[in-house]
């Protein structure tokens, strides 16, 4: 029940934050984008006193260091497997322009429409 009540406080401090950017419309700008910041960042350390921000910072942290871990191609690997890609896009290109010049071919031929 103590989390439904934090995550609640969290979405009011976030709606308080942009209610505020809108109530001093007069403002300076950085007055208000500042008023949005403050709202959210209260919001956001409020929701993670919860036991699902708790979780989700848990969850972030992994998701980090599982891309630390990520093995990223090089750059000569990039740039061959992009070549591939081209080349076969453009050898289908080919293959269904002949396949679509040939069905048309065929279509004219059977309704009685060939040119030649």
């Amino acid at each position: 029940m103590a989390d439904k009540i934090k995550i609640a406080v969290a979405v009011a401090l976030l709606v308080a934050g942009i209610a505020a950017f809108y109530y001093w419309s007069e403002s300076l700008a950085i007055v208000r984008v500042l008023a949005v910041i403050g709202g959210a960042v209260a919001g956001a350390v409020v929701f993670l006193t919860t036991a699902p921000g708790k979780e989700f910072f848990a969850y972030s942290q992994e998701s980090i260091d599982e891309t630390k871990r990520v093995v990223w191609p090089t750059r000569k690997e990039t740039l061959q497997t992009t070549g591939i890609v081209f080349a076969f896009v453009a050898v289908m290109a080919v293959f269904l322009w002949l396949v679509d010049a040939g069905l048309l071919w065929a279509v004219r031929l059977l309704m009685g429409r060939s040119d030649s």
